[in-house]
């Protein structure tokens, strides 16, 4: 029998698999649902932009990277399994400025097919309003490997 993907194996996933700027963000997995998971960004000045009077506020960057890493990783939560997957659009609506501290990060599966799944993002900052929101859609990686192997059982190479 397969391990359950809780938050402690999502976590230990991250800290496996993704490159090492992303570990960087420090995401953690604070909860998971059926339909999405919970995240925290922790508080990182290294994640700020800097100077002038748009300093202390994270960067629309580490928004946009946190977010993607978290759809992800709500996919293999939703799922309970990995399937490899790439971003093909990630659309970032930013409502305010998202001062420096611990980020609260709700992510829901909007729609999870076969071949695709849409999901959405939202960042609070500690005073718990909207911050900025990301719309996902992902291709699932694992689909485009069967339909190849079922072309090659039925057309054989000579």
């Amino acid at each position: 029998m397969s391990e359950t993907w809780d938050a402690a194996r999502i976590d230990a996933f991250l800290d496996e698999a993704f490159a090492p700027w992303v570990k960087l963000l420090g995401l953690r997995t604070s909860e998971i649902r059926s339909d999405g998971a919970q995240f925290t960004l922790p508080e990182n000045t290294d994640l700020a932009r800097g100077g002038g009077e748009g300093g202390g506020v994270i960067s629309g960057q580490a928004v946009a990277a946190a977010a993607d890493t978290c759809s992800v990783l709500t996919l293999i939560a939703v799922n309970q399994a990995f399937r490899p997957c790439t971003t093909v659009d990630l659309t970032t609506h930013f409502m305010r400025p998202l001062p420096v501290g611990d980020v609260d990060i709700a992510v829901h599966a909007l729609s999870n097919g076969r071949r695709m799944a849409t999901l959405r993002a939202e960042f609070r900052g500690a005073n718990g309003k909207l911050a900025a929101v990301a719309t996902l859609a992902f291709a699932y990686l694992d689909t485009l490997n069967l339909a190849r192997r079922l072309r090659q059982r039925r057309n054989p190479a000579p």
